[in-house]
């Protein structure tokens, strides 16, 4: 086996699908097909067995998989490990990063640190932040951007501090929240959780939600055309939406503050982009 069987059958356990998996490795069907037979005779074994709209793998096809992931993530740490004995900053620096700090945040910081580090490639992996959690347990990313806590073995340091907002079309009276339509929306589990916690703090009733939206964009939409009121985090706020927003607190008074953290394997520092990469935020990157 070489690195293209270790993709190919990566990429086939991923899809579940042949056609589909030679459309993401640019290769044709019959290329692919081949590829996988030969792979079969090689260790005397089906790899896979055809379904309605797919395959499936068998078990020895499961373990060649993950053995193939594991090579693959391998093959990747020596080529960065390759590239960082040269005196020259450059390299792949391969983030997984939550989805608001990457559309609201990230293409900025990654446009400073590219001008002062040009030959630095970005791979980047968007999504909830319990993916970018698994994706850095598996060492498929050198760094995690993440929001709202989460346990972590390696280094974890906190990047950023937001509160969370009500905001509204109209001005709402902040004590009777639990009789005004409420527009919720698709997150992870810690932003829920958060939410929820604060409504349990101020109200002895559950919201009265009338829509369910699939991100936050949309319920931001939704609430400035006066359909409902909704909580967000502040950076998804900005001046030109012309809403009205509140600041939660506790009943105690704390405010609700949702963290950002920078988590990483302590043994990455030793890539000169990671280690950079780092110093750049350390030393007051705008976040």
């Amino acid at each position: 086996m070489d690195e293209k069987d270790w993709n190919a059958i990566r990429v086939l356990y991923e899809e579940n699908n042949i056609s589909r998996a030679a459309e993401r490795l640019y290769i044709s069907q019959p290329a692919l097909t081949y590829r996988l037979k030969n792979l079969e005779k090689e260790f005397e074994t089906s790899l896979y067995f055809k379904i309605k709209g797919g395959i499936e793998f068998t078990s020895e096809g499961v373990h060649l998989a993950d053995y193939a992931a594991d090579m693959l993530n391998k093959l990747q740490k020596t080529k960065d490990y390759m590239l960082n004995m040269q005196d020259e900053v450059k390299g792949t620096l391969r983030i997984g990063v939550s989805s608001n700090f990457a559309q609201y945040k990230l293409p900025k910081m990654l446009k400073d640190f590219s001008s002062n580090y040009p030959n630095v490639q970005f791979n980047v992996n968007t999504g909830w932040s319990n993916e970018i959690m698994n994706l850095l347990d598996s060492s498929s990313v050198q760094l995690g951007i993440l929001r709202g806590n989460y346990d972590w073995y390696g280094v974890k340091t906190l990047l950023h501090k937001e509160r969370l907002f009500l905001i509204s079309k109209k001005e709402v009276d902040m004590t009777n929240l639990f009789n005004l339509p409420f527009i919720n929306y698709n997150t992870d589990s810690s932003l829920k959780n958060l939410i929820n916690e604060w409504w349990h703090d101020r109200f002895p009733e559950p919201p009265f939600v009338t829509m369910e939206t699939d991100r936050q964009e949309t319920c931001k939409q939704m609430v400035k055309n006066d359909l409902g009121i909704a909580i967000l985090p502040e950076i998804c706020l900005q001046p030109s939406d012309n809403l009205y927003t509140y600041g939660l607190s506790y009943k105690n008074g704390d405010p609700v503050l949702r963290n950002t953290w920078l988590m990483y394997n302590k043994d990455s520092l030793q890539l000169s982009t990671v280690n950079n990469f780092i110093k750049f935020l350390d030393n007051g990157s705008t976040i």
